[in-house]
């Protein structure tokens, strides 16, 4: 999937907002008109500013950059799920634990419960156990992966988040925001914008808008990450063209050497 056309926000149902008594004023600037006490999000706007956040997200990528996707809420929570596994990415779809982000270390020993437990289930340990305790930590085990069987694999923090609905998940934006991690999100009538690095105007509660913005930016991750796989490969083709030349020259000099020590020359091997 690459950017999306306006024909493709429109069948999305991106252009529609909130109600307007629940606008935030400070979304005026990506608002097109009032229908039915209904704001309308100025597709061109959102054109404009999903280029610009696909831009980033990309070139983060390209650098080998992690970015987590976040969205909590029904509708979007299998959206945000597929995409990023589709870049092989890492998510959050279930809840938003207070400290994901700024208390990873505590995060990271939860995880490490998790991965212990999944370990305990195959290797026979469960066998061994009482009945009582294996269906207690399977209990815990279902409980630890809803909330972190998408950053299971997340060894670090992320360089980039991309949220659904900042409303929702303003914990997960204000904690991203104290680290100094960039946010890209789509942002509803209802939200601030200006809290957002990137913002991308247009409906967050729609499934298929949902759907659209996270293939955009689950592309713009595969686009990158394409991209620093050419740079990769044409560098290592460059090395290997020197690297033979110096092969060459190194062969052609020792046998000059060689031939300066013990008095040889090509006439003498053609003798």
């Amino acid at each position: 999937m690459s950017l999306p056309a306006m024909k493709d926000l429109l069948e999305a149902g991106v252009h529609f907002g909130h109600q307007t008594r629940k606008w935030n004023p400070k979304m005026k600037p990506f608002i097109f008109q009032e229908r039915n006490d209904i704001h309308i999000i100025d597709l061109m706007k959102t054109l404009t500013y999903v280029k610009k956040a696909y831009d980033a997200v990309k070139e983060m990528s390209r650098n080998g950059g992690n970015i987590l996707f976040v969205g909590t809420k029904k509708q979007a929570s299998q959206s945000i799920k597929e995409a990023a596994e589709k870049c092989d990415m890492y998510y959050v779809n279930n809840r938003w634990l207070g400290g994901m982000l700024t208390n990873f270390a505590t995060i990271k020993k939860s995880i490490a419960r998790l991965k212990r437990i999944e370990k305990e289930e195959v290797d026979g340990t469960f066998d061994k156990l009482p009945k009582k305790e294996v269906i207690l930590l399977l209990k815990e085990k279902d409980k630890l992966e809803k909330n972190f069987a998408g950053i299971k694999d997340m060894e670090n923090l992320p360089d980039m988040i991309f949220v659904i609905d900042p409303m929702q998940e303003h914990i997960a934006v204000s904690e991203a925001r104290k680290l100094g991690i960039p946010v890209v999100a789509v942002v509803d009538t209802n939200c601030n914008p200006e809290l957002i690095d990137y913002p991308i105007p247009g409906n967050d509660d729609a499934i298929r808008a949902i759907s659209l913005f996270a293939g955009v930016i689950s592309s713009a991750i595969i686009d990158g990450q394409n991209e620093a796989g050419k740079e990769t490969l044409a560098k290592h083709e460059s090395t290997g063209e020197i690297a033979e030349e110096v092969y060459d020259n190194s062969a052609t000099e020792a046998a000059e050497a060689i031939a300066e020590q013990y008095g040889v020359s090509d006439q003498d091997d053609q003798d």
